[in-house]
């Protein structure tokens, strides 16, 4: 006997349930995963035998494939398929954690962090494009892409919490293992309830620029890197730099000559679109740059248990979590110029305050420098991810979006290379951690501050570009509070 259309429709329903409830989940395992490391740094430091350049590689291998292989990723699920990519980003990233929690060393446990960044890089944005495609209304789209925002938000505020309990009962591996039932339970409801979908039309995969990319950012950042260990004018270093900016070059040569390019150069023409991915640089760089030292903050210079220290950074995810959905509504209100000046105001005011605490300073006179910290972030985010949108065409909002996702994850390679540096320089010089902590602080406080004043002068409305080509492109997650 044939189905009812009402029992189709409830069929219809409980498969969207599930898809919501997979997406959802999904996103929040890599958010998770982007904040629960940090609480674990002190104890793979003490277990690993490393020093601060190992952390910094154990950060920056993840950050950085995730950074170069984002918007390649929406294109591989469009092109072959948004399920079948998915999953596959699930089972190389469940994969990966299992191998990065019983990697017997450092080297094994960087590897594990690359394997976890390509991963993340398919899992993310394929997550976003099946639910957009599963929900066609746009009403109950702004609803489900909420639901995947906030579990975005509940991934990022659970991480420290989550890292300190976890290391503190059984040690760094387990931050890595909660992600193999996450990833178990994804691939058997994926597998049985979302069904699949492409995008026929979407561009051709740009290999080349991709691939360029990866090397040259890469080059760059063992640079910066292992320059503050093996010393600024050892030939390795200095080659490191010059293949760089050689690859680089190269990369923007290519990418002026393909018709589909993964970063299309004439979007900068646009100075909003400019003005809005540089200051996304900038926050990535503070945000993430500053925040891999929190955690080595508490244990190391107020020595703070690693349970105690996961609770202690939760000020900044949490400022972030209650702000970031109002963002996007007082930017609309009162103009994304306004809202990212200030945002990124605060937020430099307060790294230059964390840069002033002490090994005696209570936690009454810190906690209110990482909300502040958090809040002004979290003001900027969305905002500058909405001036992206709007300086291109509507066919091409998709395409900013990743872009500026793409500069943020770069902005976060360097911080915590560069940062790192700072810290190394210092204690070269004969300072102390503490000392070599605050004035990384202070430098993050300071470049924030100068790119406030940029965006105070120069964010402002641009119209999009005349006779660009329309690229269909996934939207990734930054784009989220932007239409809610």
């Amino acid at each position: 006997m044939a189905a009812s259309h009402a029992e189709v429709a409830g069929r219809g329903r409980s498969n969207r349930a599930v898809l919501l409830t997979v997406t959802c989940l999904g996103q929040f395992m890599v958010l998770l995963d982007n904040t629960i490391v940090g609480a674990a740094l002190p104890d793979m430091q003490h277990r690993l035998h490393t020093e601060l350049t190992g952390l910094q590689w154990i950060v920056d291998a993840y950050v950085l494939l995730v950074a170069m292989l984002l918007l390649s990723g929406g294109i591989f699920a469009d092109r072959f398929g948004r399920k079948r990519v998915y999953l596959t980003g699930v089972v190389v990233f469940t994969a990966a954690s299992v191998l990065c929690a019983l990697a017997p060393s450092l080297g094994w446990l960087i590897g594990g962090r690359v394997l976890q960044g390509i991963g993340a890089a398919a899992l993310s944005p394929a997550s976003l494009a099946l639910l957009v495609a599963a929900y066609p209304v746009p009403e109950e789209r702004v609803k489900a892409i909420g639901l995947w925002a906030g579990f975005s938000g509940i991934g990022l505020a659970a991480g420290p919490v989550a890292g300190g309990v976890l290391t503190d009962a059984f040690g760094w591996p387990a931050i890595f293992l909660v992600n193999l039932p996450i990833g178990a339970v994804l691939l058997l409801l994926g597998l049985r309830h979302v069904g699949e979908s492409r995008n026929p039309g979407a561009p051709a995969i740009d290999i080349p620029g991709t691939v360029l990319s990866v090397l040259g950012v890469g080059a760059l950042t063992y640079g910066l890197i292992e320059g503050g260990a093996r010393g600024w004018t050892e030939p390795v270093i200095l080659g490191s730099f010059a293949a760089g900016a050689i690859l680089l070059a190269a990369f923007v040569a290519v990418e002026a000559r393909r018709s589909s390019p993964m970063l299309p150069l004439g979007l900068f023409r646009q100075r909003l679109f400019t003005v809005s991915n540089t200051a996304m640089v900038v926050v990535g760089f503070a945000l993430m740059g500053s925040s891999f030292f929190f955690s080595q903050f508490f244990v190391y210079v107020q020595g703070s248990s690693i349970l105690r220290a996961g609770l202690q950074t939760l000020p900044v995810s949490l400022a972030m979590v209650i702000v970031s959905p109002y963002a996007g509504r007082l930017a609309a209100r009162y103009g994304f110029r306004v809202v990212v000046t200030i945002g990124l105001a605060l937020a430099g005011l307060g790294l230059l305050a964390l840069g002033m605490v002490h090994a005696d300073t209570g936690y009454g006179n810190v906690w209110w420098r990482l909300a502040v910290i958090g809040t002004g972030f979290a003001l900027t985010l969305s905002p500058l991810t909405g001036a992206a949108i709007q300086a291109v065409s509507p066919q091409e909002g998709g395409l900013a979006s990743g872009i500026s996702s793409t500069t943020r994850q770069i902005g976060a390679v360097l911080g915590v290379a560069v940062l790192g540096a700072v810290v190394r320089a210092r204690q070269s010089g004969g300072a102390s951690f503490e000392t070599g902590l605050n004035s990384a602080f202070v430098a993050a406080g300071a470049v924030t501050l100068a790119t406030a004043a940029v965006t105070g002068l120069w964010l402002a409305k641009s119209k999009p570009a005349e006779g660009s080509a329309p690229a269909q492109r996934s939207a990734e997650p930054d784009a989220v509070a932007t239409r809610r």
